[in-house]
């Protein structure tokens, strides 16, 4: 009984390194925990759990890397040098392409730092996990909100115009966009009594949109324009 105690007992070599893992796990989850609600009160398709376990899940794959080797003689760097292409993988999977245009590369790379958080703090690194998930916080919201205040990000967004003809309608906005350099993506022409409804995409800065919209107001054919929202591309 004395042995058994002396080797598992609060003072021991085993309860201590169980602490110090519980600790390194749980700090990660908070971390993760913090980015991830950051994700989901923007509504990203990386939220709170994603986050959280992606965090939580590099800090343990780092704990039983070190304590595998320590245990079994070996590399203790194989495991986690295993997690980045692991978490790219999973990146790779929240990124989408639609005619020339890519979404999610934000998403995808908050997946690939909070996994190098989630390795610091299994590593023992507190100070670097934390001042690190700072870092990340500032960048998602300061940066973002400077992006859109100069208009340095380019955003999707969603015109419907309305007139009595749809051929009309399309040849004169295709005119307004060759003028302002601009595409239109995704067309869909709706009819609903005696006038057409033309849909479509456009990819510009918060600038270069309000230019759009006002020249497409000027359109003699079109009896209504309006922009009916941008379209998420973090």
């Amino acid at each position: 009984m004395g042995e058994f105690w002396q080797r598992f007992g609060p003072q021991s070599p085993e309860a201590m390194m169980l602490a110090q893992s519980i600790v390194r796990l749980i700090l990660a989850a908070i971390l993760g925990g913090l980015i991830g609600l950051e994700r989901e009160f923007k509504r990203k398709p990386a939220g709170l759990r994603t986050n959280m376990f992606i965090c939580f899940g590099s800090a343990m794959f780092t704990i039983l890397s070190v304590q595998l080797a320590r245990a079994f003689v070996g590399d203790h760097t194989r495991i986690a040098a295993q997690i980045i292409p692991g978490i790219g993988f999973i990146g790779a999977g929240s990124i989408l392409h639609s005619r020339g245009s890519v979404s999610g590369l934000t998403t995808a790379a908050t997946l690939f730092v909070v996994a190098g958080v989630g390795m610091a703090a299994g590593g023992g690194l507190y100070l670097t996990a934390i001042f690190a998930t700072m870092v990340i916080l500032v960048a998602l919201n300061l940066l973002g909100r400077m992006e859109e205040r100069f208009s340095l990000k380019s955003l999707t967004m969603t015109y419907e115009v309305v007139g009595a003809s749809a051929e009309d309608l399309v040849s004169r906005v295709n005119q307004v966009l060759e003028e302002e350099r601009r595409i239109m993506q995704t067309v869909q022409v709706g009819r609903s009594n005696s006038h057409y409804r033309v849909q479509f995409k456009v990819d510009a800065t918060q600038k270069e949109h309000d230019s759009l919209l006002s020249k497409l107001r000027q359109i003699p054919a079109a009896h209504r324009v309006e922009c009916l929202g941008k379209e998420d591309q973090e």
